[in-house]
This record gives structure tokens, C-alpha cells and sequence, in this order.
């Protein structure tokens, strides 16, 4: 019977553990991330493309790091400025899942214009997303992850297809 105490005790120490542990690996990704030069290749890096292979399943942990605001050696054409760790996190989550940018950034871009020879669409938000708050659009988005319209949203149901072709 204390064996069985014991280990209901212990268990939620080692899912805490194990939680942080990835916390940990993505933060250490996101900072060889942070050694790209052009914000174009943030995806086709090693480490960026070691982030997405978790799939969904890591968007959570990227989005607690979306409020990074140390700076990188990536410059953003689009944005003319170098982007900081946060930024790159946002970039990241979105190629892993495409986001719904008029929900979360409350902008509607209605002439599609992104950033010219830049498959980083979110990137041409990213002004908008600092300009209204980061902490802001972090909560949005995390409502997002949680919420049953995602669950209808064609991005997370193509995404879905992806995985499970590849699992």
C-alpha cells in the first residue's frame, strides 16, 4: 500500500520533469534557431525543421515562448528589423499549423500581400503583433489552441491529414 502512495506522490514530479525537459530541448532549438542569418530560412534550418517534425503537439511550448525577447541574428526583410527569439517561435508555430491572422492579430488582409519571396506569411503581421502586444496576441493564441473552432479550421484539419501520413 506505501508503494502505491509513493508512486502517486512521485508520478506528478516526473511529468513535471519530463514537461520541462521538453521545454528545455525547445528553447535550446529556438536558440540555434536564433543563429540564422535572413528570417527566409528559419524553417529550412536543422533545428526549425527538428521543432516541426513534433508537430501540433509542441505548439503550447512554442507559444510560451513567444514573449522571448532576446534578440537574434535574424534580419527580416520584410520587416526591416533583426527579429528576436519570440518572433522566431511565432514563425515556427505557424509553418507547423497555419494560424487564423485576422482572429489573432485583428488584422484582415484583404489584398493578400505578404512579404515579397517569403513563404513566412505570419511574418508581415509580426509588426502588427508588436505593436498591440505580444502578451495579447500569446493569450489569443493559446484560446486558439484551446478552443473547438480550431478543430474545424481547413489549416488544422490539412495539418492533421499531414501527420497522419507521415505517422
Amino acid at each position: 500500500m506505501t508503494k502505491r502512495i509513493t508512486i502517486f506522490l512521485l508520478l506528478p514530479l516526473l511529468f513535471d520533469k519530463s514537461f520541462s525537459q521538453s521545454k528545455k530541448e525547445i528553447d535550446s532549438l529556438l536558440s540555434a534557431v536564433s543563429e540564422i542569418e535572413n528570417s527566409k530560412y528559419i524553417t529550412s534550418s536543422p533545428a526549425a525543421i527538428k521543432i516541426i517534425v513534433y508537430g501540433d503537439k509542441v505548439l503550447p511550448l512554442l507559444a510560451s515562448c513567444f514573449q522571448d525577447t532576446i534578440r537574434t541574428h535574424i534580419k527580416s526583410d520584410c520587416q526591416g528589423v533583426l527579429l528576436n527569439k519570440g518572433e522566431a517561435a511565432i514563425i515556427i508555430a505557424d509553418r507547423i499549423e497555419q494560424m487564423p491572422y485576422a482572429i489573432l492579430t485583428g488584422i484582415q488582409n484583404c489584398v493578400l500581400e505578404f512579404c515579397k519571396d517569403n513563404t513566412n506569411l505570419i511574418e508581415f503581421y509580426l509588426y502588427a503583433i508588436r505593436r498591440k502586444g505580444v502578451h495579447l496576441f500569446k493569450r489569443k493564441y493559446s484560446d486558439w489552441l484551446e478552443s473547438s473552432d480550431r478543430k474545424e479550421w481547413t489549416a488544422y484539419l490539412n495539418n492533421k491529414k499531414k501527420l497522419t501520413k507521415r505517422g
